[in-house]
């Protein structure tokens, strides 16, 4: 134990103690809301379909606190418990070239990781999505989606990390750029071939036929200037009965895509107008934004690392051996514990993000009927059970979106 090994334990107390006490917040603040509608919502939503929003919060939060209390106490065992260290204490003994180990080791922490959090997701499905008449998927699928993620990350991840560790024990002390430059680049070349080459291992996309719908939404394409690779329908139904729709891909690669459930839910009008907010966060560039400032946060965490790569109280102050320390040993530490140092930032990102949903709001309002884009939220947050009364401090750190009452409030001055 060292003095990074104090300030580490004060950080996690005290990002561990608001998160708990903003969960606490948020579970008092809905309960206590559950009894009636807010005013905004009385005539546009069934106090039956609010009380179960509400649990379906709760029951939420809930499995949240649980999974939180066990994510802490992995996380101690894996850094100052000695988990990290045996996995490369057993790794550089079993293989003789350090690369290897270190891909090894590091695959071995996050597998074990994985399976921790398999319970809670096991729970979150088949428990509280099932209680609640969201869950859609199967058991066999469940467990087809766990191989195929578990293959992807391997087939995908390992030979990334492998290049990366490789840049850091051979390039130098500015290996750190070149990694920054490897990740950006991987993470574009994933978002550009991830509509045609992963999301169809995992669902089914077919276009969308001919039609009223399909008229209206190329109309609203073209008084936008938004070209894509077509409009097609998941079949979201399979897996959840939540619906959605998304923009996927970079370039010409771009798709744009409904799931069925949501389909089946809206009108036209109001399916317009979920895509006319889509578009507007295409329009306003919210993705190239959210680009940049991930490469620059990115690039940050890389030259940081890059000083703690050679620091001795970096490694002993997380339980690995001086023995045991190296580049892959540290990017795995860094890994591990930068979110605990970083969480002040949280409601930072979620301000910007935020400020992006009223914006592409705005745009939805000026290209579609501002009153459809209201009630198809409407519908949305009745058949999702979003909750319409969220504490607002805890919504001001971990909702990307506005609260439902603000931004029906919002779109209501705009129509």
């Amino acid at each position: 134990m060292n003095i990074f090994t104090i300030i580490f334990l004060i950080a996690l107390v005290v990002s561990s103690s608001i998160q708990f006490w903003l969960a606490k917040r948020q579970a008092d603040y809905v309960a206590n809301h559950r009894s009636a509608v807010p005013d905004a919502f009385k005539n546009k939503v069934l106090l039956a379909a609010h009380q179960k929003a509400a649990d379906y919060t709760l029951a939420k939060t809930k499995l949240s606190n649980i999974d939180g209390i066990i994510g802490i106490i992995i996380l101690l065992l894996l850094t100052l418990g000695g988990g990290v260290n045996t996995a490369f204490e057993y790794w550089t003994a079993f293989f003789s070239t350090p690369l290897i180990a270190g891909v090894a080791a590091t695959a071995t922490i996050f597998l074990i990781m994985a399976l921790v959090e398999l319970p809670a997701s096991v729970y979150q499905t088949f428990v509280i999505e099932e209680k609640f008449g969201f869950n859609k998927i199967s058991v066999n699928q469940f467990i087809k989606d766990q191989f195929l993620n578990l293959g992807l990350s391997a087939a995908i991840g390992l030979p990334v990390l492998a290049l990366i560790l490789w840049v850091m024990d051979n390039i130098g002390s500015l290996w750190w750029l070149w990694a920054w430059g490897i990740i950006m680049g991987f993470s574009l070349l994933m978002s550009w071939l991830f509509p045609t080459l992963i999301a169809p291992l995992f669902n089914k996309f077919t276009p969308m036929e001919e039609g009223p719908l399909k008229n209206r939404i190329q109309g609203l394409l073209e008084r936008c200037g938004f070209n894509s690779q077509g409009i097609f329908i998941m079949d979201g139904s399979k897996r959840s009965g939540h619906g959605n729709a998304y923009f996927t891909g970079l370039g010409n690669n771009k798709r744009i895509v409904f799931f069925d459930n949501l389909v089946n839910s809206l009108d036209d009008e109001e399916l317009e107008a979920v895509l006319a907010h889509e578009l507007g966060h295409f329009k306003c560039k919210h993705v190239i934004k959210m680009l940049i400032a991930t490469s620059i946060m990115s690039l940050i965490s890389l030259a940081i690392l890059g000083w703690l790569i050679d620091q001795d109280w970096f490694y002993t102050g997380l339980g690995v051996a001086i023995e045991q320390k190296s580049h892959a040993a540290a990017l795995l530490l860094f890994l591990l514990v930068s979110s605990t140092f970083t969480f002040f930032m949280q409601p930072v990102s979620a301000y910007f993000q935020r400020k992006f949903e009223f914006e592409a709001d705005d745009f939805a309002a000026n290209n579609a009927k501002a009153t459809k884009m209201i009630s198809g939220l409407v519908k949305l947050y009745e058949e999702n059970a979003s909750t319409l009364t969220p504490d607002p401090l805890y919504s001001a750190f971990h909702y990307s979106h506005p609260p439902a009452a603000i931004r029906i409030a919002h779109l209501e001055a705009k129509a």
